[in-house]
């Protein structure tokens, strides 16, 4: 499973939803499906964008946790 640490990223700094798509000029939709985690994609320049927000690296914003199955093979 992956994580995603956009809300907390965005909390830190104190911003909306609203305010990460205007800057990057990313999709309101996918900046709030990677705050719900519901994201099932997310195209590589909208990572960069957000990591240059951020300023910050893909470890800071994403994380792999194995899944209970993963882990027992």
């Amino acid at each position: 499973m992956i994580r995603c640490h956009l809300s907390t990223l965005m909390g830190r700094d104190k911003l909306r939803v609203s305010d990460v798509a205007r800057i990057t000029g990313l999709n309101r939709s996918t900046v709030k499906s990677l705050c719900n985690e519901t994201a099932t994609r997310i195209e590589l320049p909208a990572i960069s964008k957000l990591c240059e927000l951020f300023r910050c690296g893909t470890a800071d914003l994403f994380e792999y946790l194995p899944d209970e199955t993963e882990r027992n093979v």
